[in-house]
C-alpha cells in the first residue's frame, strides 16, 4: 500500500513550483525587455527616416503610372524624398532574371521596405525576398496568387508580400464588350508568352466554360514569342501583324492582353492599322491618347497607387503586415472613342457614355 505524501514533500512540491514559475516569469521579463529593446534601437536607427527600394517591371505605363501615384500619395502621408524617405529605383526591363540579379544586389542595404510594380518585379522578388524580414508591397502584378506570393485576396498575407493586383476581374470585362457590342460572338486574341498571359487566358476559359451568361462567346487565341528589353513590346507587335491579319476574317473584334503587349501602345496602333474590326483595349491611354482602340474598361493606375501608398504608410508606421491584407484595385474607369465606334457601326448605350463622363475622345 503506497504511503501519503508528508508535509515535507507537500513543502518541498510547492517550493519546487513557486521555484519554476518564479523561473518562467523571469524569462518572460527578459523577453519583454529584448523585444522593447530591438524596437527602441530600431526605431532609433530609423530615426524617422525610411529607406524605400523600387523596382519597377519595366519603363512607361503602366509602372510609371502607379509608382508616380504611389510617390504623390506617400508625400500626402508626411513621407517625401530628400526629407525623410531615401528612395533607390531601378527597373527590370521585364526581365525577371536580370530584376533578381537587381535585388541581390541590393538586399544587404537594410532596406525598410521594397515596391514591386508589375509581374516581373514580383517574380523577380518572391525569389530573392520571399520569406524574409523586410516587408515587400506589390503593385499591378496580373496575378500575385499563380506567382505563389499571396494565397487570395482580404485575407491575411502567408509570408512578408502584399499588394495590389492589376486586372479587371475577367467576366466584369466581358459584360462591357457584351453590352457595346451585344451581337458579337467571337473574339480575337493575341498574347504575349508570359506568366500573366496564360493565368488570364486561364481565367477567361474557366468563365466560358462554367458562366452560362458568355456560353454562346469564343475566344481565339494566338501567341507571340517573349521579347524582353524595354523595346520589346514594340517587337512583339511587330511580329503579331500576320497573326492580327489572319484573324481579322474570323473574329467580330479584337482584345488586348492582359501582359506587356497589352499594356503598352504599339499593338494597339498595330490592330488598328492592319485590322478591320473595332480593338477594346485594356488601359486609359488606349482611347484617351489615341493609341487605337475603340474602348476600354480599365483599373485606376492612380487608385493603385493609391491603395499601395497606404499599404507602405501603414507598415512605416509600425503595421505588422499580416494585418494588410492584398487587394483588388478598387476603383475601374470607362472611355469610348465616339470616332472609331462610328467607323466601325457600333452604337454606344447611354449608360456606357454616362459611364465614361469626361472619358470620351470625339
Amino acid at each position: 500500500m503506497q504511503e501519503a505524501p508528508t508535509l515535507i514533500e507537500y513543502v518541498h512540491l510547492e517550493v519546487s513550483l513557486l521555484s519554476s514559475v518564479a523561473t518562467l516569469l523571469r524569462y518572460s521579463l527578459v523577453l519583454l525587455l529584448l523585444t522593447w529593446f530591438g524596437e527602441a534601437l530600431s526605431a532609433a536607427q530609423n530615426d524617422g527616416n525610411y529607406r524605400l527600394f523600387i523596382l519597377d517591371s519595366q519603363q512607361g505605363s503602366p509602372y510609371s503610372d502607379v509608382r508616380l501615384s504611389m510617390l504623390d500619395y506617400l508625400g500626402q502621408y508626411g513621407y517625401v524624398e530628400g526629407k525623410n524617405l531615401q528612395l533607390a529605383f531601378h527597373t527590370a526591363g521585364n526581365d525577371i532574371d536580370k530584376g533578381e540579379a537587381i535585388l541581390k544586389s541590393e538586399a544587404a542595404k537594410g532596406y525598410d521596405l521594397y515596391y514591386m510594380g508589375g509581374t516581373a518585379a514580383t517574380v523577380a522578388a518572391k525569389r530573392v525576398l520571399y520569406g524574409a524580414a523586410p516587408p515587400v508591397v506589390f503593385a499591378s502584378p496580373t496575378d500575385p496568387v499563380g506567382i505563389g506570393v499571396i494565397d487570395g485576396f482580404n485575407i491575411p498575407p502567408k509570408s512578408n508580400f502584399t499588394g495590389i493586383s492589376y486586372p479587371v476581374p475577367v467576366d466584369s470585362r466581358f459584360r462591357f464588350i457584351r453590352e457595346l457590342m451585344p451581337q458579337a460572338r467571337r473574339i480575337g486574341m493575341i498574347y504575349a508568352d508570359m506568366p500573366q498571359s496564360h493565368s488570364y487566358n486561364e481565367w477567361i476559359r474557366k468563365m466560358l466554360d462554367h458562366d452560362p451568361y458568355f456560353k454562346d462567346l469564343e475566344v481565339v487565341f494566338r501567341k507571340v514569342p517573349l521579347v524582353k528589353g524595354e523595346e520589346g513590346d514594340r517587337r512583339m507587335a511587330e511580329m503579331a501583324i500576320p497573326l492580327i491579319q489572319e484573324l481579322d476574317s474570323e473574329v467580330d473584334l479584337f482584345i488586348k492582353p492582359n501582359d506587356q503587349l497589352g499594356a503598352r501602345r504599339h499593338f494597339a496602333k498595330m490592330v488598328y492599322a492592319h485590322a478591320s474590326k473595332p480593338l477594346i483595349g485594356i488601359v486609359k491611354k488606349d482611347v484617351m491618347e489615341d493609341w487605337g482602340a475603340t474602348a476600354v474598361i480599365y483599373p485606376s493606375h492612380r487608385m493603385i497607387g493609391k491603395q499601395a501608398a497606404a499599404m507602405i504608410r501603414d507598415l512605416f508606421e509600425g503595421k505588422p503586415i499580416r494585418e494588410i491584407p492584398p487587394q483588388w484595385p478598387a476603383h475601374f474607369g470607362y472611355a469610348v472613342d465616339i470616332t472609331k465606334a462610328i467607323q466601325f457601326g457600333i452604337t454606344i448605350p447611354v449608360g456606357l457614355l454616362q459611364l465614361a463622363g469626361e472619358n470620351i475622345r470625339i
